[in-house]
């Protein structure tokens, strides 16, 4: 096909955000889509996943990849349909996951690092699953579980983001592996979810009721493992009821991402001393050379209806700047996906 007729709208990083991220923060591109080179493939974005790591990713900072540059098409992961291919790889009609970034169409060689697509397979799993339970949240929420949290039966685990991508799946799996299982989310209509729908065995409304009260009455045997996506205040009175050589697995930390001041560590560290317990950072990448051992196993129980996956999708790639930020708002309920074309 004659690809440059196709006009590709991009969201390029203008500046650094100070804070929560402003819409001058954006810059909007509409450029037409080049030609193909041998080897490359042109994938119209269907889906695209909005997750918190996207913040630390704006920031010109030390992690554990570089940040986005000043002008570059903001990162993102997406799910697509092959348009063009001149790579005997990927066919025209196959639907890909991949490093799309927030735009329109990405061309490119698929196996490049800036996308390494690989095909999904819409009749398995509806294409926004593999955004969440069978994708990077689903892969975060297993491995930091399994390795990290090393959780066994009849154990104790608390999740905070309860509600959120990675929360719900490393709920559910705790469940599977016969563990008792508190969440911690916010607002009743999420706590319900986590409890009703998940089958967690109770759900913290931090919202409206103290933490420190709802663990004591939860976790009446103390914290055994602490999955950990929020940071701040949560974590610190998480740990005054960890349980001895409890492991504490550090995913995320939602509620400082946004900070203008220093990030708020634990003052309750010495917990860990008293306890003997771990605290561990994980990194999904860390992880990649065993993704099908992980999609392989939820999407086992997924198949069974064993666990479930819930997305939050918002209509248009126009509303990525708002739909961002309902991340750090507290406003959406399961993984954030935002719709940018019909299949």
């Amino acid at each position: 096909m004659t690809t440059n007729v196709l006009e590709n709208l991009q969201f390029r990083l203008a500046a650094r955000p100070v804070g929560m991220v402003k819409a001058s923060d954006w810059q909007q591109v509409v450029e037409p889509v080049r030609e193909l080179a041998d080897g490359e493939i042109l994938v119209k974005v269907l889906y695209l996943s909005l997750d918190p790591a996207m913040r630390g990713w704006m920031n010109d900072a030390k992690s554990y990849i570089r940040p986005v540059a000043i002008g570059e098409v903001m990162r993102a992961g997406g799910i697509g349909v092959v348009l063009a291919s001149r790579s005997p790889k990927f066919a025209v009609g196959d639907h890909v996951s991949g490093g799309t970034g927030v735009q329109r169409y990405w061309i490119g060689k698929a196996d490049d690092k800036a996308g390494a697509f690989y095909k999904v397979d819409p009749k398995l799993a509806p294409l926004t699953t593999y955004l969440n339970t069978l994708g990077m949240p689903g892969m975060t929420a297993y491995f930091g579980l399994l390795e990290s949290g090393q959780p066994k039966a009849g154990e104790t685990v608390v999740v905070s983001g309860a509600a959120g991508a990675v929360g719900q799946t490393v709920g559910q799996v705790a469940k599977q592996l016969g563990c008792r299982v508190v969440g911690i989310a916010g607002g009743k209509e999420k706590c319900d979810f986590v409890v009703n729908e998940l089958g967690f065995d109770a759900c913290i409304d931090y919202k409206h009721e103290s933490v420190r009260d709802g663990l004591k009455q939860h976790c009446p045997q103390g914290v055994d493992v602490y999955f950990d996506n929020v940071g701040g205040d949560i974590l610190d009175t998480v740990l005054t009821r960890i349980n001895l050589k409890a492991r504490i697995v550090i995913c995320g930390a939602i509620s400082q991402y946004n900070n203008t001041e220093a990030v708020k560590g634990p003052a309750n560290y010495l917990s860990l001393l008293v306890n003997r317990a771990r605290m561990e950072g994980i990194v999904v990448f860390d992880y990649a050379d065993r993704y099908h051992l992980g999609v392989a196993a939820l999407g086992q129980w997924l198949k069974q209806g064993k666990i479930k996956s819930k997305e939050d999708v918002v209509q248009g790639i126009e509303q990525f700047p708002q739909a961002l930020n309902m991340l750090f708002e507290g406003k959406n309920f399961g993984k954030l996906v935002l719709q940018v074309a019909q299949d």
